[in-house]
């Protein structure tokens, strides 16, 4: 048995980290911050690898468990676990975060130990909500991960940061505290905030069907789901370019992993009563937000709205309450967070050479930036669901498992896959390709040797995810098995 303290560190490394940022603090040592930045980022990710190495994947028990008396009088624990899931999602947070400190290294150059220090904290309390296995606990890391994004967002942002800010930290903040609610009531019937042992709790269908409405409004406003979703583009055309890529790739992410940790498991009943509820918020979010993507000028935003139809596909495959529609939806979230970071770089790239989002100001790009191009080409092919990017994968066992369901929720599911063709690649013909009409673009630089390799780590990434996606999808099966088998038993 592995003894070492993986998750601890792999919660507490990045925000010590973030913290010795900080206490280097001013502009003029920026230099030192970005190094013990990308130090702290990258130790971070390397104690996540073992959670991988030494990973049993024939079980759906938690592995890596630590748990320690936190508050006796109201069993409170310092819980933490991981299963086939959860632990896919502390690799990804703490990947990317190496990424957002690669990505801001030359481009931020005011505060930078405090935007440095902000996104290293910020990951450490991700993993922490990924691998709470206490109530309370979860809820703690849940809501603290807001603190750094609002900072990010306010502080870093664009000209209506702080409108966006705020919205952001409320909606998430409101759709909490029911939240908040509930882990409270499941304490009362249970007197322990175990969120295992929750799981075993027999709860009455009028109970479940309030439990499900708390917890769906806080988990439905993180993802975002339709129609709670107004506050994700705003939150992105305002947030830096790294405030971007982790909102998308990583912060949505908690939202839908909710639904599985929680919802599904400790009101099953409910999940399926409501599962056509969910399904019809899933589909409009898939095509409805589809159509909003196509008529975007600013490409930002276009993205923003790309991931919500995208995320939309993630909760329609985990209400099939299938073995394809749910590991489809966990390989989707898997993709989306390399997709969607790679969309906002690109973006991010050309933001910081013409300091403008809006597609009108582009056009002829490939004729200065070549190497740029065929970067965003294939990250463009992925978020479209090219196959043989990682972009395919999940839709493709979504819809596979929606037609064995019913054909006709197959077919509308399968709308995205034209929609997102549409909308991704018109952008990248009106930005890319065509005659250069703006002076601006014919001076632009192409990707200088960071940019480059950036990229290329996250389009590696992409294809390999997309060939071989079996080691992905072998990580979780147990434990997506065993959830099902735990829905399908019912309480009543």
């Amino acid at each position: 048995m592995i003894s070492m303290p993986y998750l601890s560190l792999a919660v507490w490394l990045p925000i010590i980290a973030g913290l010795a940022v900080l206490a280097v603090g001013r502009d003029r040592d920026a230099g030192a911050a970005r190094w013990i930045a990308l130090l702290g980022a990258l130790v971070g990710f390397l104690v996540t690898l073992p959670l991988w190495l030494h990973f049993d994947a024939g079980t759906s028990a938690m592995q890596f468990v630590e748990r320690t008396e936190w508050v006796p009088r109201f069993d409170l624990h310092y819980y933490l676990g991981v299963d086939g899931i959860s632990m896919l999602f502390v690799l990804l947070n703490s990947l990317m975060t190496v990424f957002v400190v690669w990505a801001g290294w030359e481009v931020v150059q005011t505060r930078v130990a405090q935007y440095m220090g902000a996104f290293l904290i910020q990951s450490g309390l991700i993993n922490g909500a990924f691998c709470a296995l206490d109530g309370i606990l979860f809820y703690m890391f849940f809501e603290a991960m807001l603190i750094p994004m609002y900072i990010i967002i306010g502080v870093w942002g664009g000209p209506n940061r702080v409108y966006a800010a705020v919205k952001f930290f409320l909606y998430t903040l409101v759709g909490s505290l029911l939240m908040l609610v509930a882990l409270i009531y499941l304490y009362t019937v249970s007197e322990t905030f175990s969120i295992l042992d929750w799981y075993q709790v027999p709860l009455s269908m009028k109970v479940q069907l309030l439990l499900f409405v708390a917890f769906f409004l806080a988990f439905a406003v993180k993802v975002p789901m339709w129609p709670v979703h107004t506050w994700l583009p705003d939150a992105h055309v305002e947030a830096p370019t790294g405030g971007s890529v982790i909102l998308a790739a990583i912060t949505l992410k908690i939202g839908a992993y909710g639904f599985v940790r929680f919802i599904l498991p400790i009101v099953p009943d409910a999940s399926r009563y409501l599962s056509g509820f969910v399904i019809t918020l899933s589909l409009i979010a898939v095509i409805y937000i589809g159509f909003v993507a196509l008529v975007q000028g600013d490409m930002k935003k276009l993205i923003a709205y790309s991931s919500i139809s995208h995320m939309g596909f993630v909760t329609l495959g985990f209400f099939l309450f299938s073995q394809l529609g749910v590991e489809g939806g966990l390989v989707q979230m898997i993709s989306h967070g390399f997709v969607s970071a790679a969309m906002f770089l690109c973006v991010g790239v050309m933001y910081d050479r013409m300091h403008s989002r809006q597609i009108a100001d582009y056009g002829g790009v490939v004729n200065t930036m070549p190497k740029f191009a065929a970067f965003m080409m294939l990250f463009a092919m992925a978020n479209s669901g090219l196959p043989a990017t990682s972009g395919f994968v999940g839709e493709f066992l979504v819809i596979l498992a929606a037609v064995k369901v019913n054909f006709w929720l197959g077919l509308l599911a399968a709308v995205t896959l034209i929609l997102g063709a549409a909308y991704t690649l018109w952008m990248y013909k009106r930005v890319i390709f065509g005659a250069i009409a703006n002076d601006r673009v014919r001076s632009l630089i192409d990707l200088d040797r960071r940019e480059f390799w950036m990229l290329a780590a996250l389009a590696a990434l992409v294809i390999a995810m997309g060939v071989w996606p079996k080691p992905i999808v072998d990580v979780m099966h147990a434990s997506v098995a065993n959830l099902l088998a735990h829905v399908a038993q019912s309480k009543l």
